[in-house]
């Protein structure tokens, strides 16, 4: 009689890595089959700095922060907050839309009934925007350099690519959070929305920290997307280089740590609770 050993844990790691790289094809396929939706992405996030350097024009430059050894413009000021607030709205929708539709389509199910773990679901509903995201950055702040003619430290493009790396987790443990909510009450679009709001608001992305009362200063502090703006600016408009960022990165780690450990306890309570109650597929 035969005894069929257990698969070692190097093999079951790289069995679901290669899923992992099955999402990644999945979404990139998605993402560009809908044309349209791809490039009107673009086209919104350019609109939004056409607006911002008109109102840049009415805002003195001297009520603005400085950063490095010289005077910022407000166009260069607000490229960070808008390039790093649009990259949160679309990871932190980014796992409930894909379980939405695995929903939707009547497949969530039938997904995770395959030997797929959670964690591996989860995760490969964001490998697309892990390297998709550092990539848009850079090239937005290009666009905005080449085209309003705005000033950027390129020297420190990788440290500020660094600390949206190390920022991707919290956003993907709050998405997670999310999905799970969606699991539950079907919905959490609102949620969601006012979140967002809540922590662009905070975080200094659109109006400098001091014209704000010292309690929501104080607030700021706290908001990892305030410190992960506050790090890209010295980045690319100080020049700080990789020492002027380790502060920043020492305080995102935390949350980043944290915040996708209590994002997949929700959503795997969130799922044992509809596999319990047998209303997984319902939407």
């Amino acid at each position: 009689m035969s005894v069929v050993s257990a698969p070692s844990p190097a093999s079951v790691f790289l069995r679901e890595l290669r899923k992992v790289a099955a999402f990644f094809r999945r979404d990139l396929l998605t993402a560009w089959s809908y044309r349209l939706a791809f490039f009107t992405s673009w086209l919104s996030l350019l609109v939004q700095v056409v607006l911002f350097n008109f109102m840049g024009q009415i805002v003195a430059v001297d009520k603005l922060p400085t950063y490095g050894s010289g005077l910022i413009t407000y166009l260069e000021f607000v490229a960070v907050g808008i390039a790093l607030t649009t990259f949160m709205q679309i990871a932190l929708t980014r796992v409930q839309a894909a379980l939405r539709g695995e929903q939707l389509m009547g497949t969530l199910e039938s997904l995770l009934l395959t030997p797929t773990t959670s964690s591996t679901v989860q995760f490969g509903s964001v490998a697309y925007d892990l390297v998709f995201v550092p990539i848009r950055m850079g090239i937005f702040f290009a666009l905005v350099a080449l085209v309003f003619g705005a000033s950027f430290s390129w020297s420190g493009l990788l440290p500020a690519m660094v600390i949206v790396m190390v920022f991707i987790p919290f956003v993907w443990g709050l998405g997670v959070a999310s999905a799970a909510s969606m699991l539950t009450f079907r919905t959490s679009r609102g949620v969601v929305g006012y979140g967002i709001l809540a922590l662009a608001l905070t975080s200094g992305a659109f109006f400098p920290l001091e014209v704000f009362p010292s309690w929501a200063q104080d607030l700021a502090r706290l908001n990892p997307l305030a410190i992960a703006v506050q790090g890209t600016r010295e980045a690319m408009l100080g020049g700080t280089g990789w020492s002027g960022i380790t502060g920043d990165l020492m305080r995102i780690l935390p949350f980043s740590l944290a915040t996708p450990l209590i994002g997949a306890f929700a959503f795997r309570g969130a799922l044992r609770r509809e596999r319990r109650k047998g209303t997984l597929g319902l939407y």
